[in-house]
């Protein structure tokens, strides 16, 4: 993980690889030229005042993720200036937005791997602009290597050398004794640090990551930071009656787990619970993936790994809030002794479910965790899955649906994605998709119409949720594995979505700002 540190000392004196400076988009008015942004001042200043020209003379137009570099001048301690941009600004003059800060300290971060230290200059007036280029910074520099070169084999197989993560990230111009501005970057590192512990496990291949590793992993950080664990097996589910779970993973030699954390807090008032889906696998079962479909199936437990990385985030935080997070974790596979397409199932609420697709397994996992989190009546649910191919074809690939069974919550979701950075869209339930669900030999079946299929899938949901329980779905099967290229502080592979976004809710929560 980078260190962060947090320096007043005038740029020129600084020791390091690299200073990050921030460029703006010019408007028209201007020529449209790049903009050199506070922060560079003393940059500027050794280029006598030309800094703005020489990096437009170098190809830069302060785009967002532009990274120009370019020598450092005369007098400075550092050999190279990375001016990375910020996009186009509101206003003239205006000062950039925590999100942009964020996503241009992530591309620095990712620009400078091999790095040991470097500066970031980048505009930071206030403690939510430090804590926002921390933030990106942490996640930009984020790097998934734990399979490469091994050094296994006794030795045989030498780790080639390869560009590492940026070492160090000193924030220029940041008071380290100002309290505000202290808090600010200790939540930064505490959200980064479990953001990039869930695309660890995202990322992780499904032959090293079933449902019962996925557990140890849990029990092992809860322990660390104080957080109470429950982890039901086969029998206990069997026993508990989780039809959901086992039906879904019954076609799997790892069995499921159904893992509950809880962290409570003596300030609390309120109580949030956060349910994850976490398919470790999904091959579709017997309804079988098609060609082409499978490859990226270990991201399937994103949902999971959100709710876990959140309720940890929570606990380092002290909020005064509790929070319990539910992990359905079971592996999805074609089998002998797999669900059939037509089989029943006795969900644990009570409910019968035909299953007339085992690809909507999903779904099935999340009602019996939904229905649990229901049993403590908290004053909120919030379930987190990669749970339609739907919503990708709604939505794109980096944006998240929100749904829910109250308006006023489901904006106060959308309004607190907004505010950390993390692109969402409200959804509805129409009631009319529900009859499409209508089972003649069961309850409920797991299928409805193909049309508004995440919808659909929500509707399904719902269902599971307790009685005057406030509830919000987030689907993030886009945003949750990026196969692109990496983009801000986003890495390609397991992203981390919906992280940011429940933590948010939680100080929300705590701060008594949500009903």
């Amino acid at each position: 993980m980078t260190a962060l540190t947090l320096s007043t000392a005038a740029l020129p004196g600084l020791r390091a690889d690299a200073i990050v400076i921030g460029v703006a988009k010019g408007t028209a008015s201007a020529a449209g030229g790049p903009v050199v942004v506070p922060g560079a001042e003393d940059v500027d200043k050794a280029y006598d005042g030309r800094l703005a020209g020489v990096l437009e003379t170098l190809g830069a137009s302060g785009a967002e993720g532009e990274v120009t570099k370019l020598p450092a001048p005369t007098g400075f301690k550092t050999p190279l200036v990375v001016a990375v941009g910020l996009g186009a600004q509101p206003e003239k003059d205006a000062a950039p937005d925590t999100e942009a800060l964020r996503r241009a300290a992530g591309v620095a971060a990712r620009a400078l791997s091999g790095s040991k230290k470097a500066v970031f200059a980048l505009p930071m007036t206030d403690a939510a602009d430090a804590g926002a280029v921390a933030e990106g910074a942490l996640l930009g520099a984020y790097s998934f290597d734990a399979y490469k070169n091994s050094d296994d084999n006794g030795g045989k197989n030498k780790k080639k050398d390869r560009r590492t993560p940026l070492a160090e990230a000193v924030l220029a111009g940041v008071p380290a004794r100002d309290k505000a501005f202290k808090a600010a970057v200790e939540r930064a590192t505490a959200v980064a640090e479990e953001l990039n512990r869930a695309r660890d496990l995202i990322n992780t291949p499904p032959n090293d990551l079933d449902p019962e590793a996925f557990a140890a992993v849990v029990q092992a950080a809860a322990k660390e930071h104080g957080i109470k664990v429950q982890v039901l097996d086969e029998k206990a589910l069997a026993k508990g009656g989780h039809g959901g779970i086992l039906g879904v993973g019954a076609g799997s030699a790892a069995g499921p787990r159904l893992v509950k954390l809880s962290y409570t807090s003596a300030k609390a008032k309120k109580h949030l619970a956060f349910v994850g889906k976490g398919i470790t696998y999904d091959s579709g079962g017997i309804s079988l993936k098609p060609a082409g479909h499978n490859e990226t199936m270990k991201c399937d437990m994103s949902g999971a790994a959100a709710v876990f990385a959140a309720v940890v985030a929570a606990a380092r935080l002290g909020l005064a809030v509790n929070v319990t997070g539910w992990l359905a974790l079971a592996e999805n596979m074609p089998s002998g002794s797999a669900t059939r397409p037509g089989d029943v199932l006795r969900m644990y609420s009570g409910k019968t479910v035909e299953v007339l697709n085992t690809d909507a397994e999903g779904r099935l996992v999340l009602a019996d965790a939904l229905w649990a989190a229901s049993e403590e009546k908290p004053d909120a649910i919030v379930d987190v899955a990669t749970l339609t191919g739907a919503m990708v074809l709604a939505l794109g690939n980096r944006t998240f649906g929100i749904m829910a069974n109250d308006d006023t919550f489901r904006a106060a979701v959308l309004e607190a994605a907004e505010e950390v950075g993390e692109p969402a869209w409200p959804m509805p339930l129409p009631e009319h998709l529900r009859k499409g669900m209508d089972s003649t030999v069961a309850d409920i079946a797991n299928m409805g119409e193909r049309m508004g299929g995440g919808l659909v899938a929500g509707l399904f949901l719902r269902e599971f949720v307790g009685e005057g329980i406030t509830w919000a779905h987030l689907d993030i099967a886009g945003p949750a594995f990026n196969e692109g290229s990496p983009f801000g502080y986003t890495p390609k592979g397991g992203t981390g979505s919906a992280v940011r976004t429940l933590v948010r809710l939680a100080e929300q929560t705590a701060a008594g700002e949500l009903g």
